[in-house]
């Protein structure tokens, strides 16, 4: 496989900012995008922070009731067979083509694939079944089936660009976007195909957050300024959020033959699960720590050679601890100690978005020069012992970026990302 796949166009509606700009003065800056929510208008849940969508309204089932920002230009056939992270997820693709410099056209030669990350939408799932138990099964919305389930945005997205190439959806929970990245890249290297579109997207409701605080695993800090804190020992959960980010892919010198800026170079990736709990981390973080060392072989670099590390770390007190265990035994233990830090402290933790999202923020890191810091990070686990976690963003480039996913079932993914010169 001697042909590398390039990251050469990016596109974001996050809670830190519905574009590149926003998205990068909130990282420099580390100014969080949480805030107070009171879900199913109920005070009493203890849940009351998350990383909400900021120029979006789509509380409503209805897509004529949504508002979004007049610049994305959308046709009712396109918007009847959305589901509001899908709404999201188109917007972020155009983002992302923009950025790239690619015209729709561009789009539908075979060449190009797509691969797509959600859970799909239980909140157009549960309005859909409840209407149809309500009418006995008699009637029921045509675009129902579409807008709603797990395969949605790949539904959507590739019929709207006219993709013909390699198109799909993956679900391994938190690391599903990360799968997608990882299956892409190895698409653009084995020849199959030469761009790929990789997108994740989840919603910011009561329907994909709420069934977490059944498993305790919502934080129910009250503060939307200190609710997230990764790796700190006062951490209680994490913070639920939604957005969408889009991350084109390309083969390096296709890219170059059509003057395309690149921002990065995806060198390896790698996969291990943990074999040890259907929603709990391994406890030494034996899975993640197998997939880093997967990843940095497939990039043919050494645990050295990496100078940031985007952990996974959602601020949950076991998850944090199982990959700060997993970090000390690829890194320090051999006496190395690139910088860690988890942007989750400030976007909250979007769930299958997270890794796709991460990765462009890595790409974002290349291109400005400079490492996110700790949000929130007053006094580290005594698991972080050793490891290197700046508190302030720092501007500093590195030449290779690790970027760690976790998600149940201990499904672990890594990327290795690497600044091109020139």
């Amino acid at each position: 496989m001697n042909r590398t796949a390039v990251v050469t166009g990016l596109g974001f509606i996050t809670s830190i900012g519905n574009d590149r700009a926003a998205v990068v003065d909130s990282l420099r800056r580390l100014r969080p995008g949480l805030a107070a929510i009171e879900f199913l208008g109920n005070p009493a849940i203890s849940v009351k922070v998350a990383g909400t969508i900021k120029e979006f309204v789509t509380e409503s089932p209805v897509w004529r009731d949504w508002r979004f920002p007049a610049r994305y230009d959308l046709s009712r056939e396109t918007l009847r067979s959305l589901s509001p992270h899908g709404l999201y997820a188109l917007c972020a693709t155009e983002q992302a083509l923009a950025d790239a410099g690619l015209a729709n056209e561009a789009l539908t030669d075979g060449g190009t694939g797509l691969y797509c990350a959600s859970a799909g939408s239980a909140f157009l799932l549960h309005h859909h079944l409840a209407h149809m138990h309500a009418v006995r099964g008699e009637r029921g919305n045509p675009m129902g089936v579409v807008a709603s389930i797990a395969g949605t945005l790949n539904f959507n997205l590739a019929a709207h660009y006219g993709i013909r190439g390699a198109v799909g959806g993956f679900a391994a929970a938190c690391a599903s976007s990360s799968h997608a990245l990882g299956c892409a890249v190895d698409d653009i290297r084995l020849g199959r195909q030469t761009r790929m579109l990789v997108v994740g997207a989840e919603e910011v409701n009561a329907e994909t957050i709420l069934p977490f605080a059944a498993m305790r695993a919502l934080s129910t800090n009250p503060d939307p300024l200190t609710a997230s804190r990764p790796f700190d020992r006062a951490r209680d959960g994490f913070v639920g959020a939604g957005g969408a980010v889009c991350l084109i892919l390309e083969e390096a010198e296709a890219a170059r033959r059509r003057g395309a800026t690149i921002y990065c170079e995806v060198a390896g990736w790698g996969q291990a699960a943990d074999g040890y709990n259907v929603a709990v981390s391994h406890p030494e973080g034996a899975g993640l720590a197998a997939a880093m060392r997967r990843a940095l072989a497939d990039a043919g670099v050494s645990a050295g050679d990496i100078g940031y590390v985007n952990a996974h770390a959602t601020s949950t007190p076991a998850g944090d601890r199982s990959e700060a265990l997993a970090l000390r035994a690829v890194f320090t233990t051999d006496g190395h100690h690139p910088r860690v830090s988890s942007t989750k402290g400030l976007t909250g933790h979007p769930l299958s978005l997270a890794g796709v999202m991460e990765a462009a923020f890595c790409a974002l890191a290349f291109a400005e020069g400079f490492v996110p810091g700790n949000v929130n990070l007053v006094e580290p686990d005594e698991a972080c012992a050793g490891l290197d976690l700046p508190r302030a963003s720092l501007a500093e480039a590195p030449d290779l970026m690790l970027n760690n996913s976790s998600g149940f079932g201990g499904s672990n993914v890594c990327h290795v990302l690497r600044r091109l010169s020139g």
